[in-house]
């Protein structure tokens, strides 16, 4: 039996939040293997942020997104709540995921420490090309996402992976299985699902998106779901969701008991609705 935390009011509480002063983990570079441990930069968190670039994201959509990160790391929130962690710095990583044959690092690792330096990742991901591709795999995003951390550089105290998506798992393995697996390793995943869109057979779209995220795609200590439901909620939840996983705290939220044994949505409702429209 694991916990699952649904946010109710999250973003009233983003000022609060603000003002912990618990620490994060730290950032890798992709590529560069090294050992987790002494002569590693220290920071407060390690935060793998893996964007969903699937057909099913319209163009406007993957505008607000990109939009909502890159308000959310220059805010004065997330620049407030950074100095309140044990070493004010935090690593970060942005990649762009669709079906299990695509992952695109945008902006790798990075040290932010201050308004330079969020200015520059912030940057870095505005004039990032815009790509799309086929498929919906959150399972490959999160198996891609955490080794990453293997070769970050930095030791944070907490590792997390952010992953935001408009859809169910398609493609790949199983998504539990993935996440699972990505626990196992100590590493928290928190998500973002994007309920704009009216569910219908031609998008493959579900109405219990952020249920679905509950209890198949989210876990380890202290996880939690942002939904967003409204066009104009992009940039606020987005900059409330850095905050609290920057500043190690959770949304005030209703705790929701699941298992994987027992998940309100059936998590290999993706494949289910994939096979029935195309037979694979």
């Amino acid at each position: 039996m694991r916990t699952r935390l649904r946010v109710v009011g999250a973003l009233a509480i983003l000022a609060a939040a603000a003002v912990a002063g618990l620490s994060v983990a730290a950032p890798t570079i992709p590529g560069i293997q090294v050992q987790r441990g002494a002569g590693l930069t220290p920071v407060d968190v390690e935060l793998v942020l893996a964007v969903d670039v699937s057909y099913s994201m319209d163009p406007e959509e993957q505008a607000l997104q990109r939009e909502g990160y890159i308000a959310a790391i220059t805010s004065r929130e997330f620049l407030q709540a950074l100095r309140q962690g044990m070493h004010g710095k935090v690593a970060m990583i942005y990649f762009e995921w669709a079906g299990s044959h695509h992952q695109q690092i945008i902006v790798p690792w990075r040290l932010i420490d201050g308004p330079e330096s969020a200015d520059g990742f912030a940057a870095d991901v505005a004039r990032a090309r815009y790509t799309r591709a086929s498929r919906t795999s959150i399972s490959s995003a999160l198996l891609f996402g955490a080794p990453l951390f293997d070769g970050s550089g930095y030791r944070g105290i907490r590792r997390v992976i952010d992953v935001s998506g408009d859809g169910v798992n398609n493609n790949g393995p199983l998504v539990t299985m993935a996440r699972d697996e990505v626990l196992a390793k100590g590493i928290t995943i928190n998500g973002l699902p994007i309920m704009l869109k009216r569910p219908s057979n031609a998008t493959m779209d579900i109405a219990e998106l952020d249920i679905y995220f509950e209890d198949c795609v989210i876990g380890g200590p202290g996880a939690f779901v942002i939904p967003i439901k409204e066009r104009d909620q992009f940039k606020e939840a987005i900059r409330t969701k850095l905050v609290l996983e920057i500043a190690s705290r959770t949304p005030e939220a209703r705790v929701v008991p699941a298992s994987a044994d027992n998940p309100r949505v059936s998590c290999t409702v993706g494949e289910r609705i994939w096979q029935q429209r195309w037979g694979n």
